[in-house]
């Protein structure tokens, strides 16, 4: 939605904030598809893909991987900012999931573009937690694997990547950032819009404000082809249009009070963390500082 604003470029998930080098990021990308993705992120090969020829076919995804390999030794601002020249002057968005999940990539995009805005998008952790579980199922079961336990409980990866957001941004003048959740965004868009681009200085007219209520409208808004078919959101990708009406949030009091049986840490990462002499936090601590952070984030 905020990529379709007529003075906004909105990037797919370029991964790139992953490494400081092009190679170093490829490298990261075939480690995380566990080496089944050879070409790298396909967010980013799109969108080469899309620069380059205007278009997204079988041929042009080819012909960016093609450029991309060429250019290993890049560093990663290096590419970005190449992108970004390409966009220009429309404001290039990037929002990779992946970079928050590590305080150090954080830091990377700061050192890369210290006067950029960020924005905090939040979102209730019980539906997150849903939405994590079904893709990695779906993650695994496309590479034809079985389910198994993973490390962490997905409880724990919201957790992680928030806090890591609520320590980086902490440390920002107050101007350069803006929290807001994606579900009040969702549900009254003609409040929430004009706000996030009048932030920015960006237009707040009818037309630009109708612009972004159609994030169908963005090359990347449907799945790619082959061998480059993700770079978004899959479900987003599958169904991209904004359906109106309120988005419900659940309780979370409600959720533990029927006591849910949740494991927070599998039974071989428990094993590995204490045999490494750290105790794992009781399940009393972990749901407290997770209720926690839900409220100060506005959900209970």
């Amino acid at each position: 939605m905020l990529g379709e604003h007529p003075e906004m470029y909105g990037f797919p998930e370029l991964h790139m904030f992953g490494g400081d080098t092009v190679r170093e990021v490829l490298d990261n990308e075939t480690r995380q598809s566990a080496g089944q993705n050879y070409a790298g992120p396909p967010g980013l090969i799109r969108a080469l893909a899309q620069l380059h020829d205007g278009v997204q076919t079988t041929g042009t995804i080819i012909r960016a991987i093609a450029w991309l390999r060429e250019r290993t030794d890049w560093s990663s601002k290096q590419l970005l900012d190449y992108l970004f020249t390409l966009v220009a002057p429309a404001v290039a968005m990037e929002k990779s999931p992946p970079t928050s999940s590590r305080y150090q990539r954080l830091e990377r995009v700061h050192a890369y573009y210290p006067d950029a805005f960020y924005l905090h998008l939040t979102r209730h952790p019980i539906p997150n937690r849903s939405s994590l579980q079904e893709f990695q199922h779906n993650k695994r079961e496309r590479q034809g694997a079985a389910d198994e336990d993973p490390r962490t409980d997905h409880f724990l990866t919201w957790y992680l990547f928030h806090a890591n957001i609520i320590q980086f941004t902490s440390s920002l003048p107050s101007g350069q950032v803006m929290r807001v959740k994606g579900e009040d965004i969702l549900s009254e868009p003609d409040a929430y819009l004009p706000q996030i681009a009048e932030w920015m200085g960006l237009r707040t007219d009818r037309d630009a404000i109708e612009a972004m209520k159609h994030p169908e409208n963005s090359p990347y808004a449907s799945v790619g082809p082959r061998p480059a078919s993700g770079g978004n959101d899959p479900k987003f990708m599958r169904s991209p249009k904004l359906r109106a009406g309120r988005v419900k949030e659940p309780s979370l009091e409600d959720f533990f009070a029927a006591d849910p049986q949740v494991a927070w840490f599998g039974e071989s990462f428990r094993t590995s963390m204490e045999e490494h002499g750290v105790r794992p936090a009781e399940e009393t601590e972990i749901r407290e500082a997770l209720s926690e952070m839900a409220a100060w984030m506005g959900y209970f």
